[in-house]
């Protein structure tokens, strides 16, 4: 097709889509976010309004959280250092602020992504013209980004729908004293599992609680940023391979793309095609499964009875979850029943060689945390942990128990 043939829609639907994109940009904008927050939001709110939070959730919060803190520095030994405020936000809240939450990750990914997308191809603008050429290179380079936000913004928004409290995944958000609670979701949880709601609000406010205090280790923290940061670059690839697509076809394939948008949008939403870093997966299992075990001595020390809501959590936590599935391998880790198994069993081999003293030397951080092999292996860990440390401080090689 002729660049200069006035019945080529391509130039004018690049022009104009990359003209928003620039004056979104200059009126303070961020692109890739914006994205990212309105494909949230529709997703979350399923296109509707959302009402305000009942201020009588604010009033139940306050009062929760006073019992919860003090039994949370019994449960794990740890320290409050900051007064923790529990905040309850509606799902369309809690997919911004998760974006939010999730900024500083994502603005380092993205800002691979730029750097590494390749002009468009010379013989581009041989075949079709040097403008039309320039054009789908500026047009790659943008779009990656915002094809990137907006697999975010879908993940947000379908985590939105189920999340109970802030870390509906184990990925750190920036320093704050509040922690978000969805009462809505949480009402649906009790709901489902015949489950006094107050008792259920309970076990998410522990739970938000001691996630907060595990995160607020340094050395556990860095370790978690590291892999995670790590895991997601892995899906370069697969950007820049969608940079490449967008970049390096000619106007009649690039017309044709454009036209099913669903389609492409539905290969960009299958993590299944990214390899899933197995360190982070086995230290998120492990660090989940401390979690949820304090948060179930926590439960039983205040209600007397823990079962029903540990039964309730786990069955919650393995359900088929389209949105937590999917955020979790944006982000690289894998939140399958079988990490989920795997870090329960991790807490159980701990708890039945070392007790709850074995256990909270996971917290320490550094060297002390788990390799995959050790995960599978919780004795090989403890022995480690016994063994004079490595001079060199390298990571400890990975073995197998037997």
């Amino acid at each position: 097709m002729n660049p200069e043939d006035p019945d080529n829609p391509i130039p004018g639907l690049l022009g104009d889509l990359l003209k928003v994109i620039g004056g979104a940009a200059q009126g303070g904008g961020t692109p890739w976010l914006d994205a990212a927050r309105a494909l949230a939001l529709g997703v979350a709110t399923d296109g509707g309004a959302e009402s305000n939070v009942d201020p009588l959730q604010r009033i139940k919060l306050e009062e929760l959280a006073r019992v919860v803190e003090l039994h949370v520095e019994e449960a794990t030994g740890l320290s409050i250092e900051h007064s923790y405020t529990f905040v309850p936000v509606g799902r369309g809240a809690w997919a911004n602020r998760a974006l939010e939450g999730w900024r500083p990750l994502l603005a380092r990914m993205i800002a691979k992504i730029g750097e590494a997308t390749p002009p468009a191809p010379p013989e581009l603008g041989d075949e079709f013209g040097e403008g039309l050429g320039a054009l789908l290179g500026q047009f790659a380079s943008t779009m990656g980004p915002i094809m990137l936000g907006m697999q975010f913004g879908s993940a947000a928004g379908h985590l939105a729908r189920q999340a109970l409290g802030q870390y509906a995944l184990l990925v750190p958000w920036p320093p704050s004293t509040e922690l978000l609670v969805v009462p809505e979701n949480v009402a649906a949880f009790a709901s489902d599992w015949s489950l006094a709601e107050d008792t259920a609000l309970l076990w998410v406010c522990a739970h938000e609680l001691t996630v907060q205090l595990v995160l607020d280790r340094p050395l556990v923290t860095e370790r978690l940023r590291e892999l995670l940061e790590a895991a997601m670059a892995e899906s370069m690839a697969a950007q820049q391979g969608l940079a490449e697509q967008l970049g390096g076809t000619g106007p009649d394939a690039l017309q044709a793309l454009m036209s099913d948008p669903e389609a492409l949008l539905s290969d960009l939403l299958t993590p299944g095609s990214r390899a899933t870093s197995e360190r982070l997966s086995a230290l998120v299992a492990a660090l989940t499964g401390y979690v949820d075990h304090a948060t179930g001595r926590i439960a039983e020390a205040v209600t007397g009875s823990a079962g029903p809501l540990s039964e309730a959590w786990y069955r919650y936590r393995i359900a088929d979850s389209r949105g937590r599935q999917a955020a979790a391998a944006l982000f690289g880790f894998d939140v399958s029943r079988s990490q989920v198994d795997r870090g329960t069993a991790f807490v159980r081999g701990v708890l039945e060689r070392a007790g709850e003293d074995g256990l909270a030397r996971l917290l320490i951080g550094g060297r002390a945390l788990p390799t995959p092999a050790e995960v599978d292996a919780p004795g090989l860990w403890l022995e480690r942990l016994d063994l004079p440390e490595d001079p060199a401080g390298a990571d400890p090689e990975p073995r197998s128990e037997g």
